[in-house]
């Protein structure tokens, strides 16, 4: 990890097209401005792992549902041959 000093107003450049400056500093907290080209997706880092385990989570219920259906089918089937 690089750790940089920036006061505020000062920035930091991270490749050719996106900026990070200190907008303003109260106490231990800072805010920053970011510049970036639009399709460049920015979130709280705290806010992308729960994105991130949202989508696992929606996963693991689309699977519960393929798995349920599976087994109604199963059954259904097994009733089916049960009757001739």
């Amino acid at each position: 990890m690089l750790v940089l000093t920036r006061k505020k107003g000062e920035s930091i450049k991270i490749g050719e097209e996106i900026e990070l400056v200190v907008v303003e500093i109260k106490g231990d907290k800072v805010k920053l401005g970011i510049s970036a080209p639009e399709d460049q997706k920015i979130a709280r880092a705290e806010l992308y792992l729960t994105v991130e385990n949202n989508k696992e989570a929606a996963d693991k219920v689309e699977l519960l549902k393929v798995f349920q259906l599976s087994r109604k089918l199963h059954q259904a089937e097994e009733n089916k041959d049960g009757e001739h």
